[in-house]
């Protein structure tokens, strides 16, 4: 069966690198943890791959599921309504123990953004909510109920914005914020933009309330590790990140899991006789032509390496 690229209503970013870095075969069973609209699970259904789809946005399962409908027996598409941190738990439920290839396309979906009722941009003015899950606590509820200090430290740490203090001084000043388009004004005025400017200064700010409310730097962090244990010797993972603070984490777990060194204190081990990844590749950026087509794919970084045979890493 062909799944049209056609029918996605995004452009799934590095494309040919992420499936040149999967290689995938006919019978090979690939995780894309990040289903999103589906982009990269077409390619990898139309190589003859089986695809075992995760996301926890209910959105893009429902929509999912019209392709589940339509396959073949037994299905070569397995859609995963839960998080990608959970799927070795969900591979164990599903009686598969090795995977031949994982993909993770990390941060926020273009439909989501797209979206003014999701609440993730400030370019279109609609509820605070950026749920990725579409429950637990909103972007409103996190503003409206949190101290100064707790959302200065957001906006630091996730934002990396160097005026985290006067932001979150101006935010609790204007509580209650029900939109993002309150938001955006109230962090606008407190840090002097003026229309115009190259980079709207809100966007450092939604970054880091997003990446907050949905806990998608522990989510990243718990996915490379439920990989490390699912993916058999020679299997591939592929890992696309869209700003510095997940691509750093990418880079210093893979660096640290293809060398024979001991751990560290964002991955400590018991043991580790050989390296458990091989083959590991510098940053993979969108060529021109990519960004000048999909302008999402500007800040995007691949990243990519081999299982070895080496026992994963048991995390103390």
């Amino acid at each position: 069966m062909t799944y049209a690229a056609d029918t996605a209503p995004h452009i799934p970013v590095l494309l040919d690198e992420v499936i040149a870095a999967l290689r995938p075969q006919p019978g090979d069973v690939i995780i894309d943890a990040t289903f999103g609209a589906g982009g990269y699970t077409r390619k990898l259904l139309d190589a003859g791959a089986t695809v075992h789809a995760f996301d926890r946005d209910p959105d893009a399962i429902e929509a999912g599921s019209a392709w589940a409908e339509t396959q073949e027996s037994p299905p070569r598409l397995i859609l995963h309504p839960r998080r990608f941190s959970e799927m070795a738990a969900a591979m164990a439920e599903a009686g598969v123990p090795k995977i031949d290839g994982i993909t993770m396309d990390i941060g926020v979906s273009s439909m989501q953004l797209d979206q003014a009722e999701r609440g993730f941009a400030f370019s279109f003015d609609g509820p605070l909510d950026m749920r990725m899950s579409q429950e637990g606590e909103s972007a409103a509820d996190f503003l409206n109920s949190a101290s100064e200090t707790a959302i200065a430290d957001v906006l630091y740490h996730y934002g990396e914005e160097r005026q985290s203090r006067r932001v979150a001084r101006a935010i609790v000043a204007a509580r209650p914020l029900e939109t993002t388009g309150e938001l955006a004004r109230v962090v606008r005025k407190a840090l002097g933009y003026h229309p115009g400017a190259p980079k709207d200064p809100a966007t450092r700010s939604f970054q880091a309330i997003r990446i907050h409310v949905n806990a998608e730097l522990d989510e990243l962090k718990d996915g490379l590790a439920a990989a490390e244990h699912l993916l058999g010797e020679g299997g591939r993972l592929a890992m696309v990140s869209f700003h510095s603070l997940e691509d750093r984490i990418v880079k210093r777990y893979l660096r640290e899991a293809s060398s024979t060194g001991g751990g560290s204190r964002h991955m400590p081990v018991l043991d580790r006789a050989a390296p458990v990844y091989a083959s590991v590749s510098k940053a993979i950026r969108a060529s021109d032509k990519e960004v000048n087509d999909n302008p999402r794919s500007r800040s995007a970084t691949l990243r990519h390496a081999i299982r070895t045979a080496a026992p994963a890493r048991e995390v103390a």
